[in-house]
């Protein structure tokens, strides 16, 4: 299994040897390696098992470093990140050729961000190149939302997981760009709809799933656990699937059942967001068939969550 701990220096070591370090966020952990080194990004794909037509998103320590990777910031999205980082937002920008083809797809924009946790920007600083970072688990599962999910999944395949608790958001990051000069998101996340819309007024949403992605994280499967999972209404899908092989995903509701998992029995979609993935990777160790979920308020962080329950729901 993987090192884990808390030791800049020795992430720093490993990243500079064009190795593959786990690290933490405030959305999920990532896997990152040198996103200007082109045999660093393959290990990543490598790891994941992860098709290079899926683009990965480039993290660096401050707004400043993005000139370097990026040929423009348009007004809007410089107005976005001035305002929410470090935070989890990813703006789609141009690229420069600095920035291999194999981070992009081929793409000729490449997702940036900065994120919101502590250790790894203090990571960033230290190094003279940015890091691709996809989430760190096999490609189409759950997100890592812990070091221990990371070294569940990745422990036998990379050398060190940089420890940094929890994650805080627990779903991926808001991914923005400007298209035919208008606003748009091309992935709900962990910075809502409403708070983007207070910056620069209203955008165009165009999160839909794609087998031929134009930014990270579009594909319409993803974020499945090892168990089927089916989206509805609780009790109709009661009516459909017999209950002692089902596990049940709810908001709020308790059905007193020995296999459920409440997201939030407060009602808080922010606590829902929090708690999501490590719902989905529980279900895995249930004795049951089938998870019977169904969604939150679609609003604020509940469009993100609705959207990884759909395409966990999707079935090729």
């Amino acid at each position: 299994m993987a090192e884990i701990g808390t030791d800049i220096g020795i992430a720093k070591a490993l990243l500079e040897e064009a190795q593959v370090v786990a690290i933490p966020t405030e959305t999920v952990y990532g896997l990152a390696a040198n996103a200007l080194s082109v045999p660093a990004v393959t290990r990543i794909f490598t790891v994941k098992n992860r098709p290079q037509f899926d683009p990965l998103i480039v993290h660096v320590p401050s707004l400043a470093r993005v000139h370097a990777y990026a040929e423009e910031v348009p007004d809007a999205l410089r107005a976005l990140a001035e305002r929410f980082w470090p935070g989890p937002l990813t703006l789609l920008l141009k690229k420069r050729a600095i920035i291999p083809d194999l981070v992009t797809s081929g793409l000729d924009t490449v997702g940036i961000r900065c994120p919101d946790h502590a250790l790894t920007r203090q990571l960033l600083e230290t190094l003279d190149f940015p890091l691709a970072a996809p989430s760190a688990n096999p490609f189409g599962y759950v997100s890592p939302v812990t070091p221990q999910h990371v070294n569940d999944q990745l422990g036998d395949r990379i050398p060190y997981i940089l420890d940094g608790g929890p994650c805080r958001v627990g779903i991926e990051s808001t991914i923005v760009g400007v298209e035919n000069d208008q606003t748009t998101i091309y992935r709900m996340g962990g910075l809502s709809l409403e708070d983007i819309e207070q910056v620069v007024g209203p955008v165009h949403v165009q999160a839909h799933s794609s087998s031929n992605p134009k930014a990270p994280g579009q594909l319409k499967s993803h974020y499945a656990p090892g168990k089927r999972l089916i989206l509805g209404t609780i009790e109709d899908l009661l009516q459909q699937y017999p209950a002692h092989r089902s596990a049940l995903l709810t908001f709020q509701a308790d059905f007193n059942s020995p296999y459920q998992f409440i997201l939030s029995p407060a009602g808080s979609l922010t606590e829902a967001a929090q708690q999501l993935f490590t719902a989905l990777r529980a279900f895995d160790k249930m004795p049951v068939d089938f998870i019977l979920a169904e969604p939150v308020p679609d609003e604020g962080l509940g469009r993100a969550i609705n959207d990884r329950l759909r395409r966990a729901a999707a079935v090729d």
